[in-house]
């Protein structure tokens, strides 16, 4: 599962000077986020987000903090898979008007205050803080999450360049531990804490999508990821899978963490589902056979959006995984049951 892309080990800007061209040193992917998004103009084509998840035994919680142009989210919602329990609360706001994201990712708090919620974003060289409150039902509700970064655990960093002046800096982050509490009125769930010492404790694993770029008026596009131990029982492995918005570009979002270590997948992934029924089993295997993965779903996060200019219909997934990856050593890792998500999202924005 080796890559012929170019790899990046320095700091470099995504665009040139005038904030509008891709910088061709820029094409290529890292280990670690090396990229300022340095974008300048051209307002309603750019796409800013940071975009977290926490995949827990048998909960999932999201906060998305983005500026898509014509829109600004700081959103919070959770899931309980097994019974479809659903809360939290979106924040939309046209414009974007009060939703600021800085040039160099993780670099300044994410912050956002309505009239009835707030979110906090706080990177710091160990981590991430996240809080949050709102009403939900007339009763009050927050979260508060920590999601570590440990020493040496890498992510998949890469640019996406459909042309000289259209493309997106991606930066996935997979299989990075992570700890909480959630609380909606007298109800507290804790997360991420060893297992046995509360009730649905066990491991917890966190997620990041980060977007800058500028993106096609229509989109189309998958994701795919998710986080665990390998049948050995001490292995950790993360899964970061991406699709259809990459082909032709000659760049990918595909690759596998083991134990901290990224193997950047070169080659597009096939992908095997039924849109119309999304609860059927998710195969995500690389042609050579070096990567076979299934992902067998328990609830469908389906939404669909259409507000003249933009519109949007995503069926994201939650399961558990099944198969096995190889690393770039040839150490083939199998597993059952590693905790994850699969999308596809149809967008004109």
């Amino acid at each position: 599962m080796s890559t012929d892309e170019t790899e990046i080990t320095e700091p470099v800007d995504l665009c040139l000077p005038d904030g509008v061209h891709l910088n061709p040193a820029a094409s290529g992917w890292s280990r670690t986020p090396l990229h300022t998004a340095n974008l300048r103009g051209r307002r309603l084509r750019t796409k800013k987000w940071d975009y977290w998840a926490v995949l827990a035994d048998d909960l999932v919680v999201s906060v998305t903090y983005a500026d898509v142009g014509y829109l600004g989210m700081a959103d919070v919602w959770w899931c309980e898979p097994s019974t479809g329990r659903t809360g939290g609360r979106p924040d939309n706001r046209p414009g974007a008007r009060g939703v600021s994201l800085p040039d160099r990712p993780g670099t300044a708090p994410l912050r956002a205050r309505a009239r009835k919620s707030s979110v906090d974003l706080v990177d710091d060289e160990d981590g991430t803080t996240i809080t949050a409150s709102w009403s939900e039902k007339g009763e009050p509700a927050s979260l508060v999450l920590r999601v570590d970064l440990p020493k040496d655990h890498e992510s998949l960093n890469v640019v996406i360049p459909w042309d000289d002046t259209t493309f997106q800096y991606t930066s996935k982050h997979q299989a990075r531990p992570a700890r909480g509490t959630l609380t909606v009125g007298g109800e507290i769930r804790r997360f991420g804490v060893p297992a046995g010492q509360e009730a649905g404790g066990g491991a917890s694993w966190g997620v990041l999508d980060v977007g800058r770029g500028r993106w096609p008026y229509r989109t189309r596009w998958n994701w795919g990821g998710g986080a665990g131990l390998a049948d050995d029982g001490s292995t950790v492995i993360g899964l970061q899978f991406g699709g259809r918005w990459t082909e032709g570009t000659g760049a990918t979002e595909n690759g596998v963490l083991v134990d901290g270590r990224l193997t950047k997948i070169g080659a597009e992934l096939v992908w095997e589902y039924d849109w119309a029924n999304p609860l059927q089993p998710w195969r995500v295997r690389h042609p050579d056979g070096s990567l076979d993965v299934t992902l067998t779903p328990t609830y469908d996060r389906h939404s669909r959006t259409n507000a003249v200019v933009l519109a949007t219909e995503v069926h994201q997934v939650f399961g558990r995984w099944t198969g096995h990856v190889t690393n770039d050593d040839g150490r083939r890792s199998t597993f059952d049951g590693l905790l994850g998500f699969a999308e596809e999202s149809v967008s004109r924005w």
